[in-house]
């Protein structure tokens, strides 16, 4: 299922969580009007691409080259996105989520589950050794 159908009930357990956000920031694929009015009812601005057929003029957009281009300080703002990029990528190539020796839904969760939960342990670890600079060092952590 698209995940942009689950935008609202997203939005609504972190507003019952108490956490409190000013924008909402995503990639093109959460491009339509129904998700940017459902962003607006929170009182929050959303920082999504338009896609490439929009005919809306000015507006943030994503380049068959992955460069960002519009108003500046949306621009600035949706950059922010690429350290979300960044856990991923190091989640395929690491932690080999990009070739799972699993088949089905739920191994495949347990697995994502599993290797992120490792993730959080290897900076806990860091931290507690005050060595912050491996937080991001899975590698470091592993081949000891």
């Amino acid at each position: 299922m698209n995940e942009k159908r689950f935008i609202k009930q997203l939005l609504e357990k972190l507003k019952c969580r108490g956490i409190r956000f000013k924008t909402v920031v995503a990639d093109a694929q959460y491009d339509s009007s129904k998700v940017r009015k459902t962003v607006r009812e929170y009182d929050a601005e959303s920082i999504i691409p338009y896609r490439k057929t929009s005919v809306v003029r000015n507006a943030l957009m994503v380049g068959g080259d992955f460069i960002v281009r519009g108003v500046k300080r949306l621009v600035t703002l949706f950059r922010k996105r690429v350290c979300i990029e960044r856990v991923f990528s190091r989640a395929k190539e690491w932690l080999v989520l990009d070739h799972l020796r699993v088949r089905g839904l739920e191994p495949a969760f347990i697995h994502a589950c599993l290797s992120f939960s490792a993730m959080l342990v290897v900076a806990l670890t860091a931290v507690n050794q005050n060595k912050p600079s491996l937080i991001r060092s899975i590698k470091h952590h592993t081949t000891q």
